[in-house]
């Protein structure tokens, strides 16, 4: 898993509630086991009409948001299956971190997993990323998940709260085969001692 640190980017925002995983990914995009490829169908739903034609309004076709790493979003964020294509999708299109004032358990679980940030932060906080996230070009805003700091481009920053094992696991880049691979010493000891103990297994 890529290792997160410190991460600036363009910010897009996308401040609707209840934004499900069929929304983030829809369904017919499922049919895949890989995590590439899938950022064509992220928001397809909401980025195309029934005949794949562009919905030139939506935040992620308009410049500099189609190269954008940070999402700005509402309540609720994820909601829905537990697919996890969801997030293989956001970060297939280049997001490494969601904001949001609220995430569906499942969701929230799956950012992690794969290499995600996901930031829960009050409304009021949201508020003011929105406002920056609407500088075009200027929308930048900078995680620094060691120091727990959001930097905007004005200079303002928010400290926000991220479970200490969780953020260990980011910074270092490991997913679960890597947690379970620190201890690959006890594992061989482990299987060493039992093929000693019980040469018949």
């Amino acid at each position: 898993m890529e290792k997160f640190t410190t991460l600036t980017g363009i910010a897009a925002h996308l401040p609707m509630i209840n934004v499900d995983t069929d929304m983030i990914i829809p369904k017919n995009y499922l049919k895949t086991i890989k995590r590439t490829g899938l950022g064509e169908g992220l928001f397809a739903e909401l980025r195309y009409d029934e005949n794949g034609t562009k919905h030139e309004d939506f935040v992620l076709h308009k410049d500099p948001y189609t190269k954008a790493q940070i999402l700005i979003a509402g309540d609720n964020f994820g909601c829905g299956s537990s697919r996890e294509h969801a997030p293989w999708a956001l970060l297939d299109f280049g997001f490494r971190c969601i904001i949001a004032p609220s995430f569906a358990d499942i969701f929230y679980n799956n950012c992690f997993k794969n290499g995600i940030l996901p930031i829960v932060l009050p409304q009021e906080e949201i508020a003011k990323l929105i406002d920056d996230a609407e500088r075009g070009d200027n929308a930048r805003l900078t995680i620094d998940l060691e120091a727990q700091e959001i930097s905007g481009p004005d200079g303002g920053k928010i400290h926000f709260d991220v479970d200490p094992h969780r953020k260990r696991c980011l910074i270092e880049g490991l997913d679960d085969i890597g947690l379970t691979m620190e201890k690959a010493a006890n594992i061989d000891a482990f299987e060493q001692k039992t093929a000693t103990a019980r040469p018949w297994i």
